[in-house]
């Protein structure tokens, strides 16, 4: 069996048969990111996992969409992230790719505002983080202190050590594209490292360097469909059925076989989310 730790179900018309079709390639469950088009449509990831016993939810506002992290919207946000069927908040975290993304000041209050509802409800939170490495000017302008083009990571790291280590409760750095070092200090801060579809692009060298080291207890994988489209798909709209695909090139740059990654990711993905369990 294969989890996916990370898709947006939210984005296909046909549900039913997206779900089918993972199933039938050995991806049995799923993690469905609350986020929508914002707030306002956060508790659709949460009726999906309602209606589907193999769904799972996170609830959270993207870092695009700190700006409406107000007070009402942070009520929502823990009232819909005390749904049982809701097992992070998240995706959260800091995005300094996009130039017309809130102000670096409004990304870190909406970021440590939500940590500090998931630390209320002690759920895990699932992290995103974009880099202005491969922004346009403008942005790197804009978001890059004194030039360093890892400032999102920096700013990141700072602020779960501030904010969140000192909770105890772990987390997901989704669609993993650090460098080892960020690896490193993800790991040390307790946080898992979920591989998505971009593992398996030619210049995705860095990222495949940690994939092979990464600690084997601390590894998932996941599609971030209907993004990410993995290799030889690539094109193609993503599917969580798509996560097996991810998972046998894991497999082959560890050196391991298809099922014993499908099985280590599985029994890391339950150590985190014990309710998700059978």
């Amino acid at each position: 069996m294969i989890i996916d730790s990370h898709c947006h179900l939210d984005d296909y018309a046909e549900l039913d048969a997206v779900i089918a079709r993972a199933d039938a390639t050995g991806v049995k469950k799923m993690l469905a990111i609350g986020i929508g088009n914002g707030p306002h449509e956060m508790h659709i990831a949460v009726d999906i996992a309602r209606k589907h016993p193999q769904v799972w939810a996170s609830v959270g506002l993207h870092p695009q969409e700190a700006h409406q992290a107000t007070p009402e919207n942070l009520t929502l946000l823990e009232e819909l992230g005390s749904d049982p069927r809701v097992v992070a908040i998240g995706e959260i975290g800091l995005d300094y790719y996009h130039f017309d993304n809130p102000d670096v000041d409004v990304q870190q209050a909406a970021f440590i505002a939500q940590m500090q509802v998931a630390a209320k409800l002690r759920k895990p939170i699932t992290i995103h983080c974009r880099t202005s490495e491969l922004a346009t000017p403008q942005a790197k302008a804009r978001y890059e202190s004194h030039g360093n083009p890892h400032a999102a990571w920096d700013d990141l790291l700072r602020l779960i050590a501030e904010h969140w280590t000192p909770t105890g409760l772990p987390g997901i750095m989704h669609c993993f594209s650090g460098n080892e070092s960020q690896a490193k200090a993800s790991l040390e801060a307790g946080f898992y490292l979920s591989f998505a579809g971009n593992l398996t692009y030619p210049k995705s060298t860095t990222i495949q360097a940690v994939a092979c080291t990464a600690p084997a207890d601390r590894i998932l994988v996941e599609t971030d469909a209907p993004f990410l489209t993995p290799i030889p798909m690539r094109g193609q709209q993503n599917e969580p059925a798509n996560t097996a695909i991810t998972a046998k090139f894991l497999a082959e740059l560890r050196g391991a076989t298809p099922e014993a990654i499908a099985e280590q990711t599985t029994s890391n993905f339950y150590a985190l989310f014990p309710a998700t369990r059978g």
